[in-house]
């Protein structure tokens, strides 16, 4: 299955950049009670509804916080969440008022195509597959989680060159084509496992994404950095398999099933030529949760030293460290903001 992107306009090196961010307060009451609500219709909690997945200690704020000021030239920034308000909009007044305005909170209900029963979501791809839906959302737009962070100035051609979305990383063979996955294949027919123990990999969602854009044994390879792109890409597609579109919004809960919208718009531009490519990611990843406090340290510490500076950080699993690591963290964080 091919589907051919729209050109890059010429013109587009001028063109608004937006941001959209997705965001939970899993300790939010209301959110908790729909999430139990529907696993007790399942009867069971699914790997994909693990309380970690929806926690929050406030790095939405940090996120934001990164942008406005290593990316000033971001026209709007869209914080997509179900009902839920985060921390820095009850303190706008902190801001100034040009930073108040590029603020814009988006529900759930303003993006998922009415009609269609897959309302309240807990999938992140399925919130993922109907962000260019975002009210007002400029034709380039960059997609971030809230536990990413500009941690460097970034300017607008580290994300689209002459309206070319830059993709950062690397091509690779399709795991299927590998030795190791056909005995991995071989051993789980022996030692099953069970449904709703199956994880929804972040390389199988790309995959998935890479083969709906017509690559049958190779994928490029991204990492957990903001993902510049085009609305149009997404919206061609989705008119032209509008079925698939209803498929993976219709899980609730993240499912291997499904495949991930920002890594199909990646291989579809790939796949028209309309993108450019970037090797190194520039990026920062840490999991402090699998880190000794002196490994964190250290990390931080020699972070000036890379080659390629870092201008992205993702910094997974926060909340399940303990007060003396988010400690440190965030206040490397807010001494980066300061």
């Amino acid at each position: 299955m091919t589907h051919v992107a729209s050109s890059a306009h010429g013109d587009a090196a001028s063109a608004p950049i937006d941001v959209v961010i997705t965001w939970v307060d899993g300790d939010d009451a209301a959110h908790r009670a729909k999430l139990n609500a529907y696993l007790a219709e399942l009867g069971q909690q699914p790997r994909a509804a693990a309380p970690t997945r929806f926690r929050s200690i406030g790095e939405i704020d940090y996120c934001i916080r990164s942008l406005l000021k290593f990316a000033p030239f971001v026209r709007r920034i869209h914080v997509v969440t179900d009902a839920q308000v985060p921390p820095i909009f009850k303190r706008l007044h902190e801001l100034s008022e040009a930073d108040r305005t590029k603020l814009v909170l988006v529900d759930h209900k303003d993006i998922f195509p009415a009609g269609v029963d897959c309302l309240p979501t807990f999938s992140n791809r399925s919130i993922e597959s109907v962000l260019h839906r975002v009210p007002g959302l400029a034709e380039h737009y960059v997609y971030l989680n809230d536990d990413f962070f500009l941690i460097a100035p970034v300017v607008s051609a580290d994300w689209f060159d002459q309206g070319r979305p830059v993709i950062r990383g690397f091509w690779r063979r399709q795991p299927e084509q590998t030795l190791r996955y056909r005995l991995k294949q071989r051993l789980q027919r022996f030692f099953p496992i069970a449904p709703e123990r199956a994880r929804a990999g972040f390389v199988a969602g790309q995959v998935a994404s890479a083969q709906l854009a017509g690559f049958s044994d190779c994928f490029f390879s991204a990492h957990h950095t903001p993902t510049p792109l085009r609305k149009s890409t997404l919206e061609n597609f989705y008119r032209d398999h509008a079925a698939l579109l209803e498929k993976n919004i219709g899980f609730r809960l993240r499912s291997p099933q499904q495949f991930s919208p920002q890594f199909l718009a990646n291989h579809l531009e790939l796949a028209a030529g309309t993108a450019s490519t970037e090797r190194s990611y520039r990026l920062l990843y840490m999991k402090p949760n699998e880190m000794s406090r002196n490994a964190i340290r250290a990390t931080l510490k020699l972070l000036p030293l890379r080659a390629h500076k870092p201008l992205f950080a993702c910094i997974q699993n926060l909340e399940s460290t303990s007060e003396e690591i988010q400690t440190c963290i965030l206040e490397w964080l807010t001494s980066k903001l300061n």
